[in-house]
């Protein structure tokens, strides 16, 4: 039995009692990413803190705004996850994956490496983009050549994030004194987010928002082979190019907030798929929302497991990530005989 059908036995009750568990989850983490840390807070000096009182400024300024961006930049991964999926046709797909973070991370130390501390406010962020750009660009030439071939994508993919990873560590050799901050950036945190960042990162997504509402009214024609997306009026490759620049757009803002922070999007659209199935008006939510919560609870562990140091959720990320893509290697290979 393939996964699709095995996916697609989720009734609408089944659904709906699993997007309102995973709302409570998320209720519960930002409760309890606001009290835990270094200095712990009651629920009660919590709700003080979120309405002006003692403790507002470790509430309002210091932890909220990380846990903002935790939400946002883990649900704009998981969605990237989903649409990069899509596109390539591989279940291994993700935006660290197939190369888009190897690329925005290679981006950044560039940046970091060759551009003034003080104009690196503008120099990361554009860094991010034009490499995350350059990594879309060669996906898709390399789709208009081989359509719907989307394993050959995917080991592109793989290619391009091999060829990042050596120009990161080329330019960190390169320019040592700024190794330590650009080892910091790739190993992927929400540590120092600031109510800034918070709006920067809501505004880029908010304008990525339209994109996103047209590729989940076509993702699940997707599912069917070119020649049938023909014959129903759709254009197979502009569907797969809208898909592919969205993903990139969504990771990019995403990485510039967290930076090199993987397997969000390989997980949350994998867990999302066994809970809620293949359609889009279901799947697409439900990877955001556990996206967000993969991403608030991987920091969350970081902060909580070695006090008072902290451990950057990139690196908590990985060590969950890690064994589950494994997992699927195994059963890819086992599928294929």
């Amino acid at each position: 039995m393939s996964d699709r059908r095995r996916y697609s036995r989720s009734t609408p009750v089944v659904r709906f009692a699993a997007v309102a568990a995973f709302a409570i989850i998320i209720v519960l983490l930002v409760f309890a990413s606001v009290g835990l840390g270094a200095v712990p807070l009651s629920p009660i000096a919590v709700v003080e803190g979120l309405l002006g009182g003692d403790q507002s400024f470790i509430v309002q300024q210091y932890r909220l705004p990380r846990v903002w961006v935790a939400f946002l930049a883990g649900a704009a991964l998981a969605v990237s996850g989903v649409l990069l999926q899509s596109a390539v046709r591989n279940a291994l797909a993700s935006p660290d994956v197939v190369g888009v973070t190897k690329g925005a991370g290679l981006g950044a130390v560039v940046a970091t490496t060759m551009v003034p501390p003080s104009a690196l406010f503008v120099a990361v962020p554009l860094g991010v983009v034009v490499g995350a750009g350059s990594v879309a660009l060669v996906l898709l030439s390399v789709a208009r050549i081989v359509g719907s071939q989307g394993t050959t994508l995917a080991l592109v993919g793989v290619a391009v994030a091999a060829l990042a990873g050596t120009g990161i560590q080329f330019a960190m050799v390169a320019s040592p004194d700024s190794a330590d901050q650009a080892m910091v950036w790739l190993a992927g945190s929400v540590y120092g987010s600031t109510p800034a960042d918070v709006i920067l990162l809501l505004v880029w997504l908010s304008c990525c928002l339209p994109l996103v509402i047209f590729c989940a009214a076509r993702l699940d024609l997707s599912a069917f082979g070119d020649d049938t997306q023909s014959s129903l009026g759709v254009i197979a490759t502009s569907n797969r190019a809208f898909f592919v620049v969205t993903a990139i757009a969504l990771s990019a803002g995403a990485v510039v907030a967290v930076g090199g922070i993987g397997f969000i999007g390989l997980l949350a659209p994998h867990l999302a798929r066994r809970v809620v199935g293949f359609r889009a008006r279901w799947l697409m939510p439900t990877a955001a929302m556990l996206g967000a919560a993969l991403l608030m609870f991987a920091d969350l562990a970081g902060r909580v497991i070695a006090l008072p140091n902290e451990i950057p959720a990139g690196i908590v990320a990985a060590v969950a990530g890690g064994p589950y893509l494994l997992v699927l290697l195994i059963r890819e290979a086992r599928g294929h005989g």
